[in-house]
């Protein structure tokens, strides 16, 4: 049976960019999510469509169909003074509040005496990402 859209789909999978393996539950637990519902990132979703139960698959998920590409105004420029109290650094994954109680994340990508640069886009966007499933069953 291959898979169609809301059946609960179990999957193992191994994530890589440029050779490199970013997140592997091959040898662990699938993950369990209900097909077509918008779970997955949109390229990989497309890539599993009509996969069956047992079947194995390697797909290319390009950046605009997984995180979108890296958006240079999604960053911002903060007064160090707003980071008082945090042991910054390059990399360092802030999380905030908004007002309507989502939670945003930011990395941190520059850091002066004077000024943080932060960075809203999700750390995958604008890469390219390899993914190895496998469909362990669908229900």
């Amino acid at each position: 049976m291959s898979i169609k859209k809301n059946q609960l789909v179990k999957m193992t999978y191994e994530l890589t960019m440029d050779g490199k393996v970013l997140e592997s539950n091959l040898d662990a637990d699938p993950i369990e999510f209900i097909y077509g519902t918008g779970e997955l990132i949109p390229g990989l979703e497309a890539g599993i469509h009509d996969m069956n139960e047992g079947e194995t698959k390697d797909i290319k998920v390009l950046a605009k169909d997984a995180y979108g590409e890296h958006d240079p105004k999604q960053t911002e420029i903060v007064p160090i003074k707003e980071f008082e109290g945090i042991d910054l650094e390059i990399g360092l994954v802030l999380e905030a509040d908004t007002d309507d109680g989502e939670i945003i994340k930011a990395t941190v990508t520059e850091v002066t005496k004077d000024t943080v640069t932060v960075d809203y886009n999700h750390p995958l966007a604008g890469c390219d990402l390899d993914f190895k499933v496998v469909i362990k069953a669908i229900v």
